[in-house]
């Protein structure tokens, strides 16, 4: 007479991971690179067999949110590790962005907090805008913006100069003259490295 059965038959494992009882067994499986979990799946093991490569028996704990659940290098057990993936972390060396795709921890040199400005760098553990070297770049823009009206007021004048030198000038570019030189003088006398610089109005073009 024939024994009947409604139970799956079962695996049994012995302690060096291979199967001392044919059957199906639950097997928990990894990304072969990431060693991410992947999912679960069941595979059936004749005996003598092992579980399959990135494949795992011991039943994972699902970690909290924000946190990834992998297998540890070693194989031996399940770790629950940051899941940064899809936010956007900040080199505290560059301030350059970049948009997580891995799990794990952040490199000791990210940062998920975000640089105020280009001036930022990273001290004590957050950004801190210099202060000098933002002064020092407006100063250089200041320079800039400066050199380029003098010359404007430089390149205006020696026309008008031309003009008055050969008599040809009309009354109105003599006033101009004057106005132009009235202009270049007060754009001498501009501090750039005042906090706080206002531009003369240059003359009206005749």
């Amino acid at each position: 007479m024939k024994n009947y059965s409604i139970e799956v038959n079962s695996a049994k494992m012995n302690e060096s991971g291979f199967s001392v009882q044919a059957g199906w067994i639950t097997i928990y499986q990894v990304h072969p690179v990431s060693r991410e979990y992947i999912g679960a799946n069941y595979e059936y093991l004749p005996i003598g067999v092992g579980v399959p490569a990135g494949s795992y028996i011991d039943v994972p704990e699902l970690p909290l949110a924000d946190f990834a659940l992998r297998r540890s290098v070693d194989g031996k057990q399940w770790e629950h590790v940051s899941d940064y993936r899809g936010q956007t972390i900040y080199n505290t060396e560059t301030r350059h962005p970049l948009k997580v795709t891995d799990i794990g921890e952040l490199q000791a040199n990210q940062t998920l907090l975000v640089p105020t400005s280009e001036f930022d760098k990273w001290e004590d553990g957050k950004w801190v805008t210099d202060l000098e070297a933002q002064r020092q770049v407006l100063i250089a823009n200041k320079k800039v913006e400066l050199n380029t009206k003098l010359s404007q007021a430089s390149e205006r004048i020696q026309v008008l100069s031309d003009a008055v030198e050969l008599n040809l000038a009309t009354e109105e570019e003599k006033n101009e003259l004057k106005a132009w030189k009235t202009y270049r003088l007060q754009l001498s006398r501009v501090d750039i490295n005042s906090d706080e610089v206002f531009f003369p109005d240059a003359p009206a073009l005749a």
